[in-house]
């Protein structure tokens, strides 16, 4: 799985409207700021997550996103997947079939890489952003400033 700018992009803004859930909207420009990005190709991001069903938005002068659900019911592999597309590291995981490869029945390595979406899935769809949410807050608590890359 490779995360690119996009999706490392909407990774920071989500974490940043969980962050900020119930305390109003967020505009553009504060997203950017805080999340190291560039406005313009920030808002193709968010209009992407608003048609995606992941954000919310508010018109006007003090207009904003907001997270379209609470920060518990969205997990960080849902935005990945929706952005990024599948995870999968091979295109013949979890596949009972495939004929594009003609080893797929003897194939040594189809177990290995089905054990590597296994394991990312596992990760990904159980971390939610509230998850996320309360390890910044542990951190705060240790005197630790919360960062996020890739």
């Amino acid at each position: 799985m490779k995360i690119t700018y996009k999706g490392d992009y909407a990774l920071k803004a989500m974490l940043e409207l969980a962050v900020n859930y119930n305390k109003g909207v967020l505009s553009i420009s504060e997203l950017a700021k805080r999340g190291d990005t560039p406005d313009k190709f920030l808002e193709q991001v968010l209009l992407s997550l608003k048609k995606g069903g992941l954000v919310e938005s508010k018109r006007g002068i003090s207009g904003g996103y907001f997270l379209a659900r609470p920060p518990e019911k969205i997990t960080v592999g849902e935005v990945i997947r929706f952005i990024e597309g599948s995870i999968q590291p091979i295109a013949c995981c979890g596949m009972e079939k495939y004929e594009e490869c003609k080893d797929f029945k003897h194939c040594v390595f189809r177990d290995l890489w089905d054990q590597v979406y296994s394991a990312t899935s596992l990760v990904i769809d159980t971390v939610t952003f509230a998850e996320l949410v309360r390890r910044i807050n542990t951190n705060k608590k240790k005197d630790q400033s919360y960062s996020y890359s890739i």
